[in-house]
């Protein structure tokens, strides 16, 4: 589409900050003023909330030792069902349908240990081959468990580009074998938003369970999963949401599976006024609470408190909203300043199908990832081709994402790429 040239200047990025609603948020992060910090889809930045909670429980536990779990402004016992309850309107789900707990995979193994029922023919697990490697790991070794070979019995849906899952190709795939569909929200690579209304509707046409994979759209996407009867969810908190390195994670269970018994069950499962009877006979708790398996990672969820206030303060449609317009914007911005340079944007354009990153390929993407960090910009490599920039919508300013494609331009041009070898860093 044809613009005109004031769209494309620095000016009209100022602009476009001076008129953003969510603007303050900014203020809230520890931003480094040195750099630029593209890499929010991977690990999301310190807010002043987050840490001012994290402190008030780390005070708690100074001031009240054991007496933390019943007392103070953030009581411990309670903690996961308080964060559950703001988490629900990101997902459009009742409070009670949502847990904090445990690590994205410990909670998929505990959803697939409960949820997987092979009985006859319906003996195969559906996913994608485009889907982040722990999820198929942790979906390999459950079929292990039940005796089952996983280069039979894990069907992984073929992209047809290396990009996108087609939803037609996923539907397909729904066979009278399948007992259990496991899909991400958002591909981590290329941003694809799955439909994840239609593909709940056709696998329970089919009478298939389905789970999804959330840790690269909440926070980003609104998302209705009651509404759209979807069987259950899993996702990080550290990305989008701000929880912080290795931040305790989330389950959803929709209520119609309330009562059905965890396939990993634990202590903290427990009806919390039967917890403490200490009997051997596990009552588990009447809602998603029950999928919880050890204790709480009382500091690791801390910091959550302050940053899912911020949410509930911004609302995750105006979110939503921004990190559409923010991300468009940056594509179009790349189209016309990289353009012959080898680039290809690997996300799809239309706002229904796009998460919150953009993914954009070149045969050089790891040294050129190399050579941004040296231009002081934080952007994210994923094997083999892709630069992941992500202008999250709490944080990023426009005047930062048309800086970042200014630099990137200067790379590309000045071939300063070129001293760096071409390959990933041990963590990328």
């Amino acid at each position: 589409m044809s613009r005109e040239p004031f769209y494309y200047s620095q000016e009209f990025a100022r602009q476009l900050d001076n008129e953003d609603e969510l603007a303050r948020f900014r203020d809230e992060f520890y931003v480094n003023a040195e750099s630029i910090y593209m890499d929010g889809n991977s690990l999301g930045l310190l807010s002043r909330r987050a840490e001012r909670t994290l402190l008030k429980v780390v005070d708690a536990w100074k001031t009240q030792g054991i007496d933390g779990w019943l007392q103070g402004q953030y009581p411990w016992f309670y903690l996961s069902e308080k964060l559950a309850a703001l988490s629900a309107p990101l997902v459009g789900a009742s409070e009670d349908e949502i847990i904090v707990t445990g690590s994205t995979t410990t909670n998929l193994h505990q959803l697939v240990a409960t949820f997987y029922k092979p009985e006859g023919k319906k003996t195969k697990i559906l996913a994608d081959e485009l889907t982040f490697p722990s999820d198929i790991y942790a979906l390999q070794s459950q079929l292990q468990l039940h005796g089952y070979e996983p280069a039979e019995h894990l069907i992984q849906v073929k992209s047809r580009d290396g990009r996108i899952i087609a939803e037609e190709d996923i539907i397909a795939a729904m066979t009278d074998e399948v007992a259990l569909i496991i899909l991400p929200t958002v591909l981590y690579r290329s941003g694809q938003l799955l439909d994840i209304e239609r593909l709940t509707a056709e696998a329970h046409a089919r009478g298939i369970l389905i789970g999804f994979d959330g840790c690269h759209s909440v926070g980003a996407v609104p998302h209705h999963l009651s509404q759209w009867d979807v069987d259950f969810a899993f996702w990080c908190n550290y990305k989008y949401l701000n929880n912080g390195p290795g931040g305790t994670a989330s389950l959803y269970v929709n209520r119609k599976h309330f009562g059905r018994s965890p396939g990993l069950a634990g202590w903290f499962g427990s009806r919390k006024d039967k917890q403490f009877d200490m009997e051997h006979q596990f009552v588990p708790a009447e809602h998603a609470g029950a999928f919880q398996i050890g204790t709480p990672h009382i500091l690791s969820m801390a910091p959550l408190i302050g940053s899912l206030e911020m949410f509930a303060e911004a609302g995750i449609e105006k979110l939503r909203a921004k990190s559409l317009h923010i991300t468009s914007y940056m594509i179009d911005l790349i189209e016309q300043e990289l353009a012959g340079m080898g680039f290809t944007i690997g996300n799809p354009r239309d706002d229904l199908r796009r998460g919150g990153h953009v993914c954009l390929e070149h045969e050089e993407a790891a040294r050129i990832c190399k050579s941004l960090k040296e231009n002081k910009i934080v952007p994210d490599f994923r094997a083999p081709n892709i630069i992941r920039l992500a202008p999250v919508a709490l944080y990023t300013t426009y005047d930062e994402v048309w800086e970042t494609v200014q630099r990137l331009k200067a790379i590309m041009v000045e071939k300063q790429y070129e001293k760096f070898e071409n390959t990933r860093d041990v963590v990328a």
